[in-house]
């Protein structure tokens, strides 16, 4: 078993609480080298208290014995009062400070003082209780977005168990039917991080469903244009519905579902397909095969025995049936829309358009016969006597 140390350390955003007095804290998804990843909450003069102690253990790197020297990044102290706008503002701070010291020497990165400063303490494990007047107000950062613009205040969205979920890791929390729980980040794997009184922790989007509406309105439209995926590890489709592809292969994304099955196409043929097993073209992989060996391809709504739901009506999906149609139709257009050119290598063939090596080779233009006036004029006297008299 090989050393403890943090993998990556990302800031999820920040929380006004009011117990035992107002004060703001940060939320961080810490994320350790055995691939369980764990959330904990810093109040800012702590996380400043451990800069302190950090430039002390390593004063040469901090710069007090020669300025050019320092790798240690800066950090600002904390005010007098620290309201929301200060809170907000420090969050881009955080994320290039945290950001700065992953980078740094092991010695420094892997050092016990920040290891232990990142460990869960009992007090993120205590969530606040429902006899409290006033909750904690949470302020995530968007994702795709700059890091000054923050959401907020909000109210988590709040989901229902449809199923018993035992869990298979550390990181997981299980779930009983009927359990409500507050959902904190909802990850495009399909794994949603979700906490419930005292309890933290992943769970598969499909064993929850909306406790106001059976549609998940928040699942984006189909996009037949596509997006060139490739997979980073092998599956073989469990289902009907499902499409089998081998580690390597490059396929197109046309549908993001947020239970995370994907709807991808391979030629002409679409089908659900885990996304986790599946990369951007042209990105590193390494971080997305290290997700597959943390938690796996989340179970899909339609392999779940017993669920119950709540509401009358289940959520509407599109049949395969639709994709694949309206999938073909849009290939169709794009192939007519498409200007004549070399096509790329592996792309598919307009429909009746022959192989390059089939088609018939342009013949060279036959010059028009000449006139018998011509033919005369052209011949000498000898042979213009002779075709008079043969007439």
């Amino acid at each position: 078993m090989g050393d403890t140390f943090i993998r990556h350390i990302a800031l999820l955003g920040f929380e006004k609480r009011f117990v035992p007095s107002q004060h703001y804290v940060y939320m961080f998804l810490v994320k350790w080298q055995d691939l369980s990843e764990k959330v904990v909450y810093r109040r800012f003069t702590e996380i400043y208290e451990f800069h302190k102690m950090l430039k002390e253990m390593f004063p040469i790197e901090a710069g007090d014995i020669n300025p050019q020297n320092r790798i240690i990044p800066h950090l600002p102290a904390p005010r007098w009062f620290d309201g929301q706008r200060v809170a907000e503002s420090r969050q881009g701070t955080l994320t290039e400070y945290y950001n700065a010291l992953m980078s740094l020497p092991v010695k420094i990165s892997r050092c016990p003082h920040l290891l232990n400063f990142f460990q869960v303490r009992p007090d993120d494990l205590k969530l606040p209780t429902d006899s409290q007047v006033k909750k904690p107000e949470t302020y995530l950062v968007p994702k795709d977005k700059s890091i000054t613009d923050i959401t907020g205040p909000i109210i988590l969205q709040t989901y229902r168990a449809i199923a018993d979920f035992e869990k298979t890791s550390g990181s997981q929390m299980a779930l009983a039917t009927g359990d409500v729980v507050d959902v904190v980040e909802k990850s495009e794997s399909g794994w949603w991080f979700c906490q419930m009184k005292t309890k933290r922790g992943w769970v598969p989007a499909s064993y929850l469903e909306p406790l106001d509406s059976p549609d998940e309105t928040e699942d984006p439209e189909p996009n037949y244009e596509g997006e060139p995926y490739v997979s980073i590890k092998a599956y073989t489709a469990q289902m009907e519905d499902e499409v089998s592809l081998q580690e390597g292969e490059a396929i197109e994304v046309i549908h993001k579902l947020l239970d995370g099955w994907w709807v991808i196409r391979k030629n002409d043929i679409t089908g659900y397909f885990p996304s986790m097993y599946l990369q951007k073209s042209g990105q590193d992989i390494a971080q997305a095969q290290r997700q597959i060996k943390s938690r796996g391809a989340p179970p899909r709504r339609s392999s779940i025995r017993n669920a119950h739901s709540i509401h009358q009506r289940s959520r509407k999906r599109l049949s395969q049936d639709t994709y694949r149609r309206n999938s073909v139709r849009f290939l169709e257009q794009r192939r007519r829309q498409a200007p004549p050119g070399p096509r790329r290598a592996g792309s598919p063939r307009p429909v009746g358009e022959q192989p390059q090596t089939e088609r018939a080779k342009p013949q060279p233009a036959v010059p028009p016969r000449p006139s018998a006036d011509l033919i005369l004029h052209r011949c000498s006297e000898s042979t213009k006597r002779k075709l008079a008299s043969a007439v």
